[in-house]
């Protein structure tokens, strides 16, 4: 029947009444109820078979089967042989060890030996009391093989003699009951039961002794037991007959009492018996001696045999013998003897240091385990008593771990702070028992505890931005930078993946122009890259650790592109083409600084690699003209003269400042000249010059057959849509609507042409460095830049169909 958390048997008849055939096979099971724990008690006989069935706990405490899996419940003791077995998988209790009453507890009855039963989550103890039967396994023994005595002839009838007690290691029945002597004339056995309960067997004179007749006596003692079957021991008794001694000793007290503090050194003093003998002489001197039933004291003490001072011998172990009890012999020289009994009292003093008993410990522990998490168990004891044997057991300071006991000498490390890897990956954890005796003993016990890691930390970059510069024209391939990211996790949780992620750069995937590296975090270009298409760009590299779930960080990393002299300058003006000739004209009224043309030139560079610088490289009259190294305008440096020649050819250099520098070569043709007709006839010899004046009819009459069609074309658009409108018209007034005449934009003004007047031509002139733009407004067509043609009649009548017009450059198309 289960009450709460303890279980209570009130009585138990599972036990018989063996046979006395059958005694060894009896198992009596008693169960008993303490106020603390569920406790239970067992009876058993000794010297039973490794694996025989003791008892099953859990049925007696209540228990399920799983709670003892689970419990990791077993058997706790502090003795070094574990007589009992528990299996948890059926709950019962087995003999582990041969039990040998005898040697465990000797005379003591009844024996048994205390044990626990250890359960976890929670902590349960139940202490279980194993009673051992004594069986009849051991015979009485004599300490001696043969008794000596020397009996006067005098001795009178009814004289008694002390003879040695045999000793029987098995108890209650199975004892020693009887003894027995073998017949004869003179002796009989007379047992007697002391003050203290043990029992006297003497031999006392029934007919007097004549030593004439009889001077050596031989007889046997035999003790038997009360077992069954029954057991004996026998030793043999020789008696000399001698004469003259009518009186034994006598001791002035029956009993002595002492004590004596363990651990005294060899030689103390602890007793002095004494014993009178009323006879004179020989007969009268008393020697002292140990009864030879209490040989072992002999251990531990020593008797002077004239004195009958009693001195310590060997240490003494409170621990082992708390009182110690022996008998004293004394004997005159007629051979007549007489005992006492003496008692010591072994008084304890603090010569035991706890002992700390790791029951269980948990090494390595989660870091998020929560706080109050039990980590351990230990037990502690002392071997002493009273204030030596009380322990105080606590923990070394700075340490997240705390000592409480809910159980008697059993004491649980539980967690009392939060456990961080990153900041204490393992420590020691030092328990310290210290008992009340006076000075008191400490001990320590120290156990290392491991911290096991969890995911809870991620990754971190060393920076918030990282920043790269990455020059043009690069390899595929090419290492950029490195991004490191750091997580204080270890092993797995520490391992560190490097992400791209995803975005677009310019509509394209950011793969698409660099990669990264998830082992070691290194960008690399994926490809190369043109400044003057992609200048800058950012990107986000992720950091994910190994950890489940894992954890993440984004660093942003922002790669400049910086630029290379790749590019050659590009000249914008004057335009160089393959099948005309491009000139500009100076009059001969020119005066110093007049302002020629300007080169324009562009470099799609950057910074100093566009910084332009314009030399004329090649002149006919290197005294005549000069170039503006910054903005590239042509200007006289001295008047022009008459003896200038009509044509005039420069060779332009544009440079940039990049390293090495990249040019560009433009030719300028100059015509030094006040009037057309004389520029035509110098042209005309110069243009035959060229490699390329052999085309030019080709290409005169290519655009004129060109113009034709267009004019054609223009004609008949112009016709159709005439008729288109006339005939829109015609329907509009048929059906009596209102007609609105449309006009085309400005064709009143078209002067029969077909296309509108040009006016005024603006030139606008600029290079990237110059200060200021230049721009020519309302120059006269003729003055500025001419095409000479393939014949003197052509360009006369150019000359006449542009007569009273301004421009600024006149090109001609000649043929050869």
């Amino acid at each position: 029947m289960a009450f709460g958390l303890f279980k209570r048997v009130t009585s138990l008849e599972a036990c018989f009444v063996p046979s006395i055939q059958a005694v060894s096979s009896c198992i009596f099971l008693m169960l008993f109820l303490i106020q603390v724990d569920a406790q239970i008690r067992y009876s058993i006989p000794e010297e039973m078979r490794k694996g025989s069935l003791i008892g099953n706990v859990a049925q007696d405490l209540g228990l399920d089967i799983k709670r003892l899996r689970s419990g990791r419940a077993r058997i706790v003791t502090g003795e070094n042989v574990q007589y009992a077995e528990l299996k948890t998988d059926k709950g019962t209790l087995v003999v582990n060890e041969r039990i040998d009453r005898e040697q465990l507890c000797g005379d003591v009855t009844p024996c048994s030996f205390i044990f626990e039963i250890l359960l976890e989550n929670p902590m349960e103890l139940h202490p279980v009391t194993i009673e051992v039967l004594d069986v009849n396994d051991n015979a009485p023994t004599f300490q001696s093989k043969q008794l000596d005595f020397e009996i006067s002839e005098l001795a009178t009838v009814g004289s008694t003699f002390d003879l040695e007690a045999a000793s029987d290691a098995d108890v209650g029945m199975n004892g020693l009951q009887n003894y027995i002597l073998t017949k004869n004339s003179h002796f009989d056995l007379k047992q007697s039961v002391r003050p203290d309960g043990s029992k006297q067997i003497q031999m006392f004179l029934q007919n007097a002794l004549d030593r004439e007749k009889r001077s050596h006596i031989d007889l046997k003692l035999v003790a038997v037991d009360g077992g069954s079957p029954q057991r004996s021991g026998t030793v043999n008794i020789n008696i000399i007959v001698l004469d003259a001694n009518d009186n034994a000793p006598v001791f002035n007290q029956s009993i002595y009492k002492s004590s004596v503090t363990e651990n005294s050194p060899k030689g103390t003093h602890v007793v002095t018996v004494n014993a009178s003998d009323a006879d004179s002489g020989a007969y009268g001197q008393v020697t002292y001696s140990f009864s030879k039933s209490n040989a072992p004291i002999s251990d531990f003490f020593e008797i002077n045999k004239i004195t009958g001072a009693i001195f310590v011998s060997n240490k003494i172990d409170f621990e082992k013998d708390k009182k110690i009890e022996f008998r004293v012999e004394g004997k005159d020289q007629g051979g007549l003897t007489n005992t006492c009994k003496v008692e010591i009292d072994i008084i304890d003093v603090n010569d035991n240091a706890p002992v700390i008993n790791v029951m269980s410990f948990t090494s390595p522990v989660s870091e998020d385990a929560p706080v109050g998490t039990t980590i351990g168990i230990v037990n502690v004891k002392d071997l002493d008593s009273g204030e030596n044997g009380q322990v105080r057991c606590s923990v070394k300071e700075n340490s997240p771990v705390e000592i409480k006991s809910n159980v008697r000498n059993y004491y649980a490390m539980v967690t009392n702070a939060p456990l961080d890897r990153e900041i204490l990956p393992e420590f020691n954890i030092t328990i310290i028992a210290t008992d009340s005796g006076k000075p008191p003993l400490k001990v320590t016990k120290t156990l290392n505890l491991k911290i096991f890691d969890v995911n809870d930390n991620p990754p971190v970059f060393s920076r918030f931005l990282y920043s790269a510069t990455l020059t043009e024209n690069n390899s595929p391939g090419f290492s950029v930078l490195s991004v490191v990211a750091k997580d204080p996790d270890e092993n797995q949780n520490a391992r560190v993946s490097y992400i791209l992620e995803e975005c677009a750069i310019g509509g394209s995937p950011v793969s698409g122009y660099i990669s990264v590296n998830s082992e070691n975090g290194v960008i690399s270009a994926a490809r190369s890259f043109d400044y003057e298409q992609t200048k800058e760009f950012v990107c986000v590299i992720k950091a994910q650790d190994g950890g489940s779930p894992p954890l993440s960080s984004n660093v942003t990393v922002k790669i400049l592109v910086q630029d290379q002299n790749d590019n050659a300058p590009q000249v914008l003006y004057p335009v160089q083409t393959g099948g005309s000739l491009v000139a500009e004209m100076v009059p001969r009224s020119a005066d110093v600084g007049y302002l020629v043309t300007k080169v324009v030139a562009v470099d799609v560079d950057s910074g100093q690699n566009a910084w332009l610088s314009y030399k004329l490289q090649k002149a006919a009259d290197r005294a005549l003209f000069e170039v503006g190294s910054q903005n590239g305008e042509i200007r006289t440096i001295r008047q022009v003269t008459d003896k200038d020649a009509v044509k005039q050819r420069l060779t332009v250099i544009v440079e940039d400042n990049g390293q090495p520098s990249r040019s560009a070569t433009v030719i300028v043709n100059v015509a030094v000249a006040d009037s057309f007709p004389e520029v035509l006839s110098e042209f005309t010899d110069f243009t035959h010059d060229k490699e390329y004046n052999d085309n030019l009819t080709f290409y005169l009459v290519l655009a004129l057959a060109v113009v034709s069609f267009l004019f054609i074309t223009c004609v008949v658009v112009i016709i159709s849509v005439k008729i288109y409108r006339w005939r829109q018209s015609r329907i509009l007034y048929h059906s009596n609507l209102p007609v609105i005449p449309y006009y085309p934009p400005r064709y009143s003004d078209t002067l029969g042409t077909g296309t509108l007047p040009h006016v005024y031509n603006y030139d606008t002139c600029r290079t990237t460095d110059s200060r200021k733009s230049d721009i020519k407004y309302m120059q006269p067509i003729s003055q500025s830049l001419l095409d000479v043609g393939g014949n003197d009649s052509e360009a006369q009548q150019i000359e006449k169909q542009f007569a009273g017009s301004n421009m600024s450059t006149l090109l001609l198309q000649s043929g050869s």
